[in-house]
């Protein structure tokens, strides 16, 4: 957290944060500028419109490209992005039911499961990217030893530091870790040295090595999960996928083409979205992109989520890890079975 009561950071309950928005049934008083952010849109024709929370890193180029293209709307939907204030606050308003689907670390997901929102997840969005950064200096996990560490809470971005550190034989109790809001927040902190090693995301982490000198990438993930790990998912609310399946087949697809679209002419894609989307250059955009790329189909990531729900519940935002009724992927197999063209002409996936 920063600044919203003079200090730079404060700590605050792991579970606390969740507590309201996981529960399916309780009505949720919101802040007015949270209220204000969920007024009805603009009637779209005779179009279905779906509101959409999403994060800010390189997992979210399809859900960001599907949007500023219109992807969704040959198959008449309207996507409605619903843009909040901080990291926190996607995981409030999509698990209180303000929003009909997002674009969510899993992490953040499994907190909401296990209170028992009604949400699955549908489908895939980014894959790897998360990355530890560390000061000059800072060379290994042991370097960690009593140093400061920036994250984001209940985030991939708190995972991959607490597995890293794991397999290295040490805790979170052997570090000072700080909890922040939002993806620019984060990476100023670390630019301004106020915190020794951060976990972020593309492009911020990138942004990191190159803005203080001497920093050091302890891990991208891949050296704790092998290639191709998951970092962000397309969950939906289960009302949404009972009551309008066609609505959530039209925004997979749409990611699918956009994922299409990416692989086929990256330097277009980043054209339409930085700017609008990321905050950096294109050069850097290029580089950053093609660490954290689209990956729509996931379906091969459902144990390794699953595997993953055993650190959030020795973090304690869980009292058990999600099973496989977590997810739902039959809307984006019959998408994959109508579009199979579309399908077959990707890159990554899971087939």
């Amino acid at each position: 957290m920063c600044e919203r009561d003079g200090l730079f950071f404060q700590r605050f309950s792991r579970r606390g944060l969740l507590r309201a928005a996981g529960s399916a049934g309780a009505a949720i008083a919101l802040p007015a500028h949270l209220a204000a952010l969920v007024a009805p849109a603009a009637a779209a024709g005779a179009m279905t419109t779906v509101k959409a929370t999403h994060g800010s890193g390189f997992c979210n180029l399809g859900m960001f490209l599907a949007h500023e293209r219109k992807l969704t709307e040959g198959d008449g939907v309207s996507l409605d992005f619903v843009v909040t204030p901080s990291n926190a606050e996607i995981t409030t308003m999509f698990g209180a039911g303000l929003v009909d689907m997002s674009m969510i670390p899993y992490s953040n997901f499994m907190t909401l499961y296990d209170a028992g929102a009604p949400v699955k997840i549908v489908a895939g969005g980014g894959v790897q990217g998360c990355m530890i950064v560390a000061r000059e200096g800072i060379r290994s996990a042991a370097d960690l030893r009593g140093k400061t560490l920036g994250t984001f809470q209940a985030d991939t971005l708190e995972v991959l530091p607490f597995d890293y550190l794991k397999k290295a034989g040490l805790t979170f109790q052997d570090l000072d870790v700080r909890y922040l809001d939002t993806s620019p927040e984060l990476a100023q902190a670390f630019i301004a040295g106020a915190v020794d090693a951060i976990c972020h995301i593309e492009p911020y982490a990138t942004q990191c090595l190159q803005s203080r000198k001497g920093a050091t990438l302890l891990s991208d993930g891949t050296d704790v999960y092998g290639a191709g790990y998951s970092d962000c998912v397309l969950a939906a609310r289960t009302p949404l996928i009972e009551k309008s399946p066609a609505t959530v087949r039209a925004v997979i697809k749409a990611l699918f083409t956009a994922q299409s679209q990416i692989e086929s002419d990256r330097a277009a894609a980043l054209k339409d979205t930085v700017g609008n989307y990321y905050k950096t250059t294109m050069e850097a955009a290029v580089d950053a992109s093609a660490k954290q790329p689209v990956c729509t189909d996931q379906r091969n990531q459902t144990d390794f989520i699953i595997a993953r729900g055993q650190s959030m519940k020795e973090m304690g935002y869980v009292k058990k890890a999600p099973g496989p009724d977590a997810f739902d992927w039959s809307l984006l197999e019959q998408v994959i079975a109508e579009n199979r063209p579309l399908y077959d002409g990707l890159k990554l996936k899971s087939a």
